[in-house]
This record gives structure tokens, C-alpha cells and sequence, in this order.
């Protein structure tokens, strides 16, 4: 098995809700609630926010915000995952910073400091709840290659990433998604899109949420969207 240290994108569409407590005051956060439990309840586990967005008033340059997070990890030391992200509610697109890694809500505050310091500026807040939106996340992938063009996380649990050979527009992945998921026996699963940057060019992938998923799951996924694809 190859691990790889992978540059891309991950696009997934998430009825999100925004934080009005354990921020700071008067700025725009976005709650992103885990994929895979978003599939049965919501807030399951509301100690530990799996996925936080800082919205800014401008957006901001992937470097800018990798560089800020590694050195706010290193001076608290901490390990927080900072990403550059934009969220698009109906019309209005929002530029972002998508944090992982808060142990609990009421370090989200902390954490948001810690950027603003770095003189990052926060939006005015906004307040709404389960509000559909699409979140487009530039961000880096540490990944094992269990076989050719099928991927585990090892960074995040319960995530899988397969290899398809060519792009989808984002209409197409949704009428694809529902019908593929009317037509398989297992539908506990979270699906979303996305890209690898490699030394070839750009490789499309599905991101695949899901506990202890089997190599053959992931397989008829992929195929089912292959064979869409021709």
C-alpha cells in the first residue's frame, strides 16, 4: 500500500447552520455538521464540532491560510487542519476559512482569535439554521492507496476517495447520485465530488463517507458512476 500526499478539491452539498455562541462576538461561523451522521441526525455530538467555517470579508489565498495555521499550531501547539473554502447559498457566495481539529464548541472562540491576530477580518453575522448550501474546499489529502484509483483517508476516519475518468458537472452528479443510490442495496453512505492535483494533470474522485466501508462497496460505487459516464 502507497501513501500520498495529495493537493485538490472536494465540493459537497450540506444543509449547514450557523454558531451564535462560543465565537466571537458580532462575526459569521458556520457549523458543517459530519457527513455520515448528517445522513441519520443532526448534532449528534455536540461537544466536538467535526467541521467549522470562519467566513471572512474577503477571500484569502490558500497560502496565506496555510501558513497562518501551521504557524498557530506551532506556537499553541495544536493540530488544527486550516483550508481555504467558499460556501454558496442559493445566489450569495461566502469566502472562507474551513478549520477541522476544535475539541469542543467553546474553543471555536480561541481557535478564531488566534487568525484574527493574524489579521484575518470576519464578516458581520448572520444567523440560520439548516440551510442548504454547497461547499467548495480547497485543501490538502493524506491518503493510503489500497488499490489502483481507490484511496482510504489517513486523516480523517470513515473516508474513502475513488478514481473516475471524467469530470462531472455538478447537475450531473446529483441526477447520478440519486438514482445510483435507488439502485443499491446499502445506501449508508455520504457521497461527494471532487479532484486530485497530481504531476499529470487533474484526476476527478468521489469522496465516500462511510464506517468501515469494504473494498468492494467502494468498487460498485465507482463502477455504478462509470458506467454512467459512458
Amino acid at each position: 500500500m502507497v501513501t500520498k500526499e495529495l493537493l485538490g478539491k472536494v465540493i459537497i452539498q450540506e444543509n449547514i447552520d450557523t454558531v451564535n455562541a462560543n465565537n466571537i462576538a458580532k462575526t459569521f461561523v458556520i457549523n458543517v455538521p459530519d457527513p455520515y451522521k448528517s445522513y441519520y441526525s443532526r448534532f449528534t455530538d455536540v461537544e466536538k464540532p467535526t467541521s467549522i467555517i470562519f467566513v471572512t470579508k474577503q477571500p484569502n489565498s490558500f497560502e496565506k491560510i496555510l501558513r497562518v495555521t501551521q504557524k498557530i499550531n506551532k506556537d499553541n501547539n495544536i493540530a488544527i487542519e486550516g483550508a481555504k473554502c467558499e460556501v454558496k447559498i442559493g445566489s450569495r457566495k461566502l469566502p472562507g476559512i474551513r478549520v477541522k481539529g476544535i475539541s469542543r464548541y467553546p474553543e471555536i472562540q480561541t481557535i478564531q482569535q488566534y487568525y484574527k491576530n493574524a489579521g484575518f477580518e470576519f464578516a458581520k453575522d448572520e444567523t440560520f439554521k439548516n440551510t442548504d448550501s454547497l461547499i467548495r474546499i480547497n485543501r490538502f489529502f493524506n491518503v493510503e492507496e489500497l488499490e489502483l484509483g481507490i484511496y482510504k483517508s489517513n486523516s480523517e476516519d470513515n473516508v474513502y476517495y475513488t478514481e473516475i475518468p471524467k469530470f462531472i458537472t455538478w447537475d450531473e452528479f446529483r441526477e447520478f447520485t440519486f438514482d445510483i443510490k435507488n439502485n443499491v442495496k446499502d445506501r449508508s453512505y455520504d457521497i461527494a465530488k471532487g479532484i486530485f492535483y497530481t504531476n499529470n494533470g487533474i484526476v476527478e474522485m468521489l469522496r465516500i463517507v462511510k464506517p468501515k466501508a469494504t473494498i468492494d462497496f467502494l468498487k460498485t460505487i465507482q463502477n455504478k458512476y462509470i458506467e454512467k459516464l459512458q
